[in-house]
């Protein structure tokens, strides 16, 4: 069972979030905060495996505390919860946190991000794709003309979905070669796994290419 701690200044809120995992047979909620100290003093003294936390505690940051609680060397997993953000705190947060999450997402989306990122993968709400997609200075065409006629093939499959094994069949190379096509794409467009690689192809059309 995994545990899951609650920070956020929002009472209704905190109540809410903290009913929902009440439900679910493998999350337990251990307990809520309302700011950086008390959530910092929970996560020392309760250890989840997962903390939830607001971008905005009141007049703080919800990533002061994910770098206070990371330079005190706490093992955990951060997922934000937001409603609004800046491509700023974005870019901040994605070096930093596992997951994002709108506030108006789907109880069951929320869960799901809890349950991916407690199995150390990552998490990135759709309705925050198109902010995070405006990666350094460089504009949608130029991030796709920086990649090889074949990294494009393979994006392309990865915006559809599809497996290693899956890409290298149809593309006729091997799964080493595709490997070595991810990890170039990966590189090239700044992203940390492929789901992201895949959330782009599809946000930018590239899933729909026509790749001769």
């Amino acid at each position: 069972m995994k545990k899951v701690l609650v920070v956020d200044d929002h009472a209704l809120v905190r109540k809410g979030l903290i009913s929902l995992l009440t439900l679910e047979e493998d999350l337990e909620s251990v307990g809520e905060a309302y700011d950086i100290e008390t959530g910092l003093r929970m996560i020392e003294n309760e250890k989840p495996d997962i903390v939830l936390v607001d971008l905005r505690l009141g007049k703080e940051s919800g990533l002061d505390l994910i770098k206070r609680a990371k330079s005190m060397q706490i093992e955990c997993e951060f997922i934000i919860l937001t409603s609004s953000a800046q491509p700023s705190d974005l870019q901040k947060a994605k070096e930093i946190a596992s997951g994002f999450v709108l506030k108006e997402a789907l109880p069951e989306e929320l869960l799901y991000a809890i349950r991916l990122v407690a199995n150390k993968r990552k998490y990135y709400d759709p309705g925050l794709l198109e902010i995070m997609m405006t990666v350094g200075n460089k504009d949608e065409m130029e991030l796709i003309n920086d990649l090889t006629p074949k990294e494009v093939e393979v994006l392309k499959e990865l915006g559809m979905g599809h497996s290693n094994k899956e890409i290298a069949r149809k593309l006729f190379i091997t799964e080493n070669t595709v490997k070595k096509h991810v990890s170039q794409i990966l590189d090239k467009l700044d992203f940390t796994d492929r789901t992201q690689a895949a959330l782009f192809a599809n946000i930018k059309g590239i899933a729909q290419f026509r790749v001769s």
